[in-house]
Formats: structure tokens, C-alpha cells, sequence
């Protein structure tokens, strides 16, 4: 029972210490995004390809916004890595679909990409050509943040609270927090169906 409470002591702890302004910076770029008809593409390896795959669901289906994760095809994604290598297969995913200055690109991680410790160095080179590119970035990682962090436009930062669990709060807080953007007045384009079954 002391593990329990203590998990979710830590949860709460990570709730009373996120930052405001930097989920109302992300929401914003999404408005901008979708009133320029932009895209969302989604990135996430692990447990935030996962997350990234369900985020694209209610992205597009509450928000109304063209959303993608390139982890959802997996034919494409093992071919990259089989003929061309691990590092590139988000770069050279947002290449052929011709990321532009509309569109925005959304990381979801735990350390944010990382070179120097060879850690999500997918992340680190889409990021890379986004910026090349001159498209904005937004991220929600936990950690320091790594990469993503030094270059977003906007970043929600979970708090580390306890070193030893950082990955699944990280990655059960970008669940937390996604639900929060796609619900948020300014998002928020159509009702999801439990709120109207009465």
C-alpha cells in the first residue's frame, strides 16, 4: 500500500507543478496551426509512439486538425530502418510528406532526443530538418526536456519527482495533457460521445 500511495502522491505533486503558460503556448500554436490549414505531426518512440498514435485519433477526430504519426505505419517505418537506419526514419518521413512552415511538429517523449547519450537520435535529426525547414515545434517530455526543450517554440516540461519514475509519468502525463488540449474551448471543435449519451 505505501508504494501506491507513494506513486500517487508523486502524481498529484506532478499536477500542482506544471506550467500554465507553457500548455497555453502550445494550444495557441495549435490554433495557429489549423486556422493556417497546417498539419500535426506527431513523434514518439516507445510508449510515446503509442501515445502519439492515439493522440492523431482525437487530434483529427475532436479538434479537427490534419494529424499524423509517421510510428502508424509500420511497413514504411521498419523499411527506413532496415535500408536507410534508425536516426532518420522521422526526417526522412517528414521530407516526403513535404513538412512546411504551416505545419507543426509535435514531440512526445521522455528525455526529449539526446546525441551526445545516443537516446531518441530520430527525435533529435526530425527536429533538426524542422528547423531547417522553419517549421515550429512542441513538445511534452519529462526529464530535462533534452533536445526538444533547447528548440521548441512551446514545451510542457513534466516534472521529474521521484528519478525512479520517470518514464511512466512522463508518459501517463502526456495523456493527461493531450486530453487537456483537445479539450480546451480553444481546440475543441466537436463533442466526444460520452458527454452526449445521457
Amino acid at each position: 500500500m505505501d508504494f501506491i500511495k507513494q506513486f500517487l502522491l508523486e502524481a498529484n505533486n506532478i499536477l500542482s507543478q506544471l506550467d500554465t503558460a507553457a500548455i497555453d503556448n502550445v494550444i495557441n500554436l495549435i490554433v495557429n496551426t489549423r486556422a493556417h490549414m497546417g498539419r500535426l505531426f506527431i513523434l514518439g518512440v516507445g510508449g510515446s509512439a503509442a501515445n502519439a498514435s492515439h493522440a492523431v485519433n482525437d487530434f483529427r477526430k475532436i479538434v479537427g486538425i490534419e494529424a499524423y504519426a509517421p510510428t502508424d505505419n509500420v511497413s514504411e517505418l521498419t523499411a527506413r530502418t532496415n535500408d536507410e537506419g534508425w536516426s532518420t526514419i522521422f526526417s526522412e518521413w517528414l521530407a516526403v510528406s513535404r513538412l512546411n512552415t504551416n505545419d507543426l511538429v509535435f514531440v512526445l517523449s521522455v528525455g526529449g532526443g539526446n546525441l551526445e547519450k545516443n537516446v531518441s537520435p530520430n527525435l533529435v535529426a526530425a527536429l533538426q530538418y524542422a528547423k531547417q525547414i522553419g517549421t515550429k515545434i512542441i513538445g511534452i517530455v519529462g526529464r530535462d526536456g533534452g533536445y526538444t526543450a533547447q528548440v521548441a517554440d512551446a514545451c510542457i516540461l513534466i516534472p521529474t519527482i521521484n528519478p525512479t519514475h520517470t518514464t511512466p509519468h512522463a508518459e501517463a502525463f502526456q495523456a493527461v495533457i493531450w486530453h487537456l488540449l483537445v479539450s480546451h474551448p480553444k481546440l475543441k471543435t466537436a463533442q466526444t460521445k460520452w458527454e452526449l449519451v445521457r
